[in-house]
């Protein structure tokens, strides 16, 4: 088992190896007393997990009530919360209590909201079970739901006290599921890992997912360590996100996360190029790599339709939105966009698509 520690608002430990599941009630025991514990899930990870999870926690001491909803990004709205926050209450949940987060991203993002609104903030353990929830969302404390106008614009940064991920529940993942956390992975590697980025476009990260996962979540941690609440350096996490989660937005999430973000940060490295940002062929060797993961790199969505998306960006600060451009693997850098100049980046992003 492999342990990385993260020291922000909330200290806690990101715990990565194989069979944890059976861990969980024996780890959340040591950081937390045997009390009511909520698991919240989705409709597929509840028929895989759900049993196994409760179990270890029931033979813990912990009290266990649980939660359903649909899976999918569809599920992801102030619907689904508000009736997270009822069952809850229903259950008589304190702020001794705890939530434990059974599932992907959306599970993560929904619970970890939940727990930090509910009460004004009660304990939560985020248990991933996606690739893409191990090597990025379950871990840094950001944690919403996505609004008609947009993706993820409710929500509040609140740290878990705990993220346990066991290795083996990603075996069970459909390939286009899996290629969702390559896409995060290769982000990880144009952003500060040049190492990191080679053995994805080799596949050699498939020979040892435990250091995979170590290693994104290590980069994560020290970034968020040095700027949680997202006033700078942490907007480099968003690389291929702005006009990701435009594409993902405009989809009806019918493309997802990962594999709009891998057409985001194709799209915005071919924005690099042409800008004299990036070096000459990065962005045919991001394309490759994202090619040979499985992974899309280009979309229909007309370049009018994205800007439009892009406009609703967190990282929009008046007149301006703050883009992510790559340089080269291992290096990005983040620069302020004038509003009116964003249909022209898409517009050159877009060319020979």
């Amino acid at each position: 088992m492999r342990s990385v520690k993260v020291n922000t608002s909330t200290e806690y430990d990101i715990l990565i190896g194989k069979g944890l599941l059976t861990q969980v009630g024996k780890e959340v025991s040591k950081r937390v007393a045997p009390c009511k514990a909520a698991m919240i899930t989705d409709s597929k990870v509840d028929s895989l997990f759900s049993a196994t999870v409760a179990l270890s926690l029931a033979d813990a001491g912990f009290s266990v009530c649980k939660f359903v909803f649909p899976q999918g990004e569809g599920s992801k709205n102030i619907g689904t919360l508000s009736e997270i926050l009822e069952f809850l209450a229903e259950n008589e949940m304190t702020r001794q209590d705890i939530i434990i987060a059974l599932g992907g991203g959306v599970v993560g993002d929904m619970s970890g909201f939940a727990a930090a609104i509910y009460q004004r903030g009660i304990k939560f353990v985020q248990i991933p079970t996606t690739f893409l929830a191990a090597v990025d969302s379950s871990v840094g404390g950001k944690t919403a739901i996505d609004l008609k106008a947009g993706k993820n614009l409710a929500g509040a940064f609140y740290q878990p006290k705990l993220v346990l991920c066991d290795t083996n529940a990603l075996l069970t993942l459909p390939k286009e599921v899996f290629a969702d956390g390559v896409a995060e992975t290769l982000k990880y590697g144009v952003i500060g890992d040049e190492k990191l980025f080679h053995k994805v476009e080799s596949l050699e990260f498939m020979q040892d997912l435990e250091e995979t996962i170590e290693i994104c979540v290590s980069m994560k941690r020290d970034i968020v360590m040095r700027d949680e609440f997202d006033n700078g350096e942490r907007q480099l996490l968003n690389l291929g996100h702005t006009l990701g989660h435009s594409i993902e937005k405009l989809s009806n999430f019918t493309i997802s996360h990962g594999h709009a973000v891998a057409i985001g940060l194709h799209l915005i490295a071919k924005a690099a190029e042409a800008k004299g940002i990036a070096e000459c062929g990065l962005a045919e060797r991001i394309c490759k790599a994202l090619v040979k993961n499985g992974l899309p790199i280009q979309t229909d969505f007309s370049v009018r339709q994205i800007a439009q998306g892009a406009f609703m960006d967190k990282k929009r600060r008046g007149g301006t939105i703050s883009f992510v451009f790559p340089e080269k693997i291992g290096k990005c850098r983040i620069e302020k966009v004038p509003i009116e100049e964003v249909g022209q980046l898409v517009t050159v992003a877009m060319k020979s698509r």
